[in-house]
């Protein structure tokens, strides 16, 4: 492992001498691709070692994952008592929290599980204070709450950010709109469709070419960087929503918070006095994007209090089926639906039909109904939609 940190260090210097400019792009490609490939041994080992994450990843439960990462000492374990009524060793000394600490609250009918992480330090992508192990459970989180300490500088937030990215976390960002192929024969095709300012076909061709690729079509849809057509070569790379947490805002002036409240993706709380946690949640259920989707037996109300929840991605009436089992949709012939997802009033869909917020549906023995919600906010009143699954050998 020594002689791969020795190989990054390398690189990472020779990248720093190294000017930039049109004439240099080539070569810092070829050295960021190279220094992709030294990380990804990192991220996975050979030798068919432990897992990064052994020791200190928990199962996952709920309908959500959420992480805190964050230096040692900056209120972690305090946020999670606070909000999830469940005891992690609190001290005034550094590393207090030696492994991961779960927790699980429940937010507007959907099931969400914490975890307070250990404290990481400087260097963490490189394995020190097994800070691999703690980011390797950060990658598998659906929101990372990165807890800050607002009497330290802001500069924590960005070394961080760095170890994130080093460990092929991308923060609040889209996969790059680049589309990649392999191919047998004809070399490298490089189509753009806007002006590039920094990739053209040669520095395309350095990186590929650490990449052992010589046959490849390559569509830019947008200004990319070598970087992201890097991240889309590696194919590891994990695309996470991000909340920042300001804490301890006990200690500092409103005049200074006022200030704080501009940082992008940002929430100044106090963990200890428990201020500002209905702000936090409310953001939390912004980024998580959850749809909550509640049955309804025949003739009965629905229950609001044990919700289906799905992913706003995936928010089919498909989902919705496997969600609940698998089999169903075996059984499943067309939906009637009623609501602001179709034109008519009732309308037959399939299984690809995408469900709209707020929507009702009643049932009967094998038919499904249910209560979209993706935005509480929304809530001025509710539309009725009904799913019929058919058997077919009813039909």
């Amino acid at each position: 492992m020594s002689t791969v940190l020795e190989k990054i260090a390398q690189i990472e210097a020779e990248m720093a001498r190294t000017q930039k400019n049109k004439a240099t792009a080539g070569h810092l490609g070829l050295l960021k691709a190279r220094l992709a490939k030294l990380r990804r041994e990192l991220i996975t080992p050979k030798g068919g070692g432990a897992a990064a994450g052994e020791g200190f990843d928990v199962a996952k439960t709920g309908d959500a994952r959420i992480g805190f990462v964050g230096f040692p000492s900056v209120g972690k374990s305090t946020l999670l008592s606070n909000l999830a009524g469940v005891y992690s060793e609190v001290a005034a000394y550094e590393f207090t929290t030696l492994t991961t600490v779960p927790g699980c609250i429940k937010y507007k009918g959907a099931k969400i599980q914490l975890l307070d992480l250990p404290g990481i330090i400087e260097g963490a992508k490189d394995g020190k204070g097994r800070g691999r192990q703690v980011i390797a459970v950060a990658r598998t989180c659906s929101l990372i709450f990165i807890v800050l300490d607002v009497l330290k500088p802001l500069v924590h937030k960005k070394i961080i950010e760095r170890e994130l990215e080093g460990f092929g976390l991308r923060l609040n960002k889209q996969p790059p709109n680049i589309v990649f192929r392999r191919k047998d024969k004809g070399g490298i095709n490089l189509q753009t469709m806007v002006q590039q300012s920094e990739l053209d076909l040669d520095t395309v061709k350095s990186i590929l070419s650490e990449y052992r690729i010589h046959n490849a079509d390559i569509t830019l849809r947008y200004d990319a960087t070598s970087d992201d057509l890097i991240d889309v070569v590696e194919g590891n790379r994990i695309y996470v929503p991000c909340i920042y947490l300001l804490n301890k805002i006990d200690q500092i002036s409103i005049e200074e918070l006022d200030i704080i409240y501009k940082i992008p993706h940002c929430v100044p709380i106090s963990a200890h006095h428990k201020w500002n946690f209905d702000d936090l949640l409310e953001k939390m259920w912004e980024y998580l994007k959850l749809v909550r989707i509640y049955t309804k037996p025949k003739g009965q109300l629905p229950d609001y209090n044990s919700p289906v929840v799905l992913s706003s991605d995936h928010k089919t009436v498909e989902d919705f089926c496997n969600k609940l089992h698998r089999t169903i949709i075996k059984e499943f012939k067309y939906a009637l639906t009623w609501g602001s997802s179709v034109k008519h009033q009732p309308q037959k869909v399939g299984k690809d039909h995408e469900l709209n917020d707020e929507d009702l549906r009643p049932v009967t023995e094998i038919n499904l109904s249910v209560v979209c919600t993706v935005n509480p906010k929304l809530q001025l009143f509710s539309k009725l939609i009904q799913i019929t699954a058919i058997n077919q050998n009813e039909s």
